[in-house]
């Protein structure tokens, strides 16, 4: 039985590298099989390597569908998930993230390079400047998003951005407390960005 939510297609940003710890492909495990279980679909960018192939196997497994998204530059042997339910090949990266954020319900950065970062960074943007209002959670495996939380409090402290900037994102220390998020989530109420 799965269970019930409202927020169902997700879209992860997630590193694509096989070289990292064992933490953080536990972490992308069980965030998969997590999603797979109640019955929802892993949006994810494509790819069959790292944090993105681990997720989208565990929520096969788990009884989810997966989502692949990638641009037809990158669709090459052995680096597209042709697993997926649905492999969407895009002309360039823009179409790739226009195509992954209009399918999501929510955002969930895993820990990743600077692709992930870019990507999760742009729907900050897009919410602060109104065009969405879903759910952006950075999913905080081993403390790896503490230094860019860091910054953006510097960012706040010298007044680069308003303290209402938190309330763009939620943080999240392991795979179930993502989902507690998601299922309380409400959106905030965005007040311009200029000061």
């Amino acid at each position: 039985m799965t269970e019930s939510t409202a927020i169902k297609d997700i879209c992860v940003y997630a590193s694509s590298s096989d070289a990292l710890d064992a933490c953080y492909y536990d972490a992308a495990r069980a965030f998969g099989a997590l999603l797979g279980r109640r019955g929802g679909t892993l949006i994810i960018g494509g790819g069959c390597i790292g944090l993105m192939e681990e997720a989208a196997r565990a929520a096969h497994a788990a009884g989810g569908r997966v989502v692949g998204v990638i641009p037809d530059r990158l669709r090459l042997p052995g680096v597209a998930y042709e697993s997926a339910d649905e492999l969407i090949v895009t002309p360039d990266m823009r179409t790739r993230k226009a195509t992954m954020e209009a399918r999501a319900d929510a955002f969930v950065a895993l820990p990743g390079g600077i692709g992930t970062l870019e990507e999760v960074l742009e729907v900050l943007v897009l919410k602060q400047l109104r065009y969405h209002a879903k759910p952006v959670v950075f999913l905080n495996v081993a403390g790896f998003y503490d230094h860019l939380l860091g910054f953006f409090d510097h960012q706040i402290e010298a007044r680069f951005a308003k303290p209402t900037m938190r309330s763009l994102y939620h943080v999240a220390d392991t795979p179930e407390a993502v989902f507690t998020t998601l299922d309380a989530y409400t959106p905030p109420t965005i007040e311009d960005k200029w000061f």
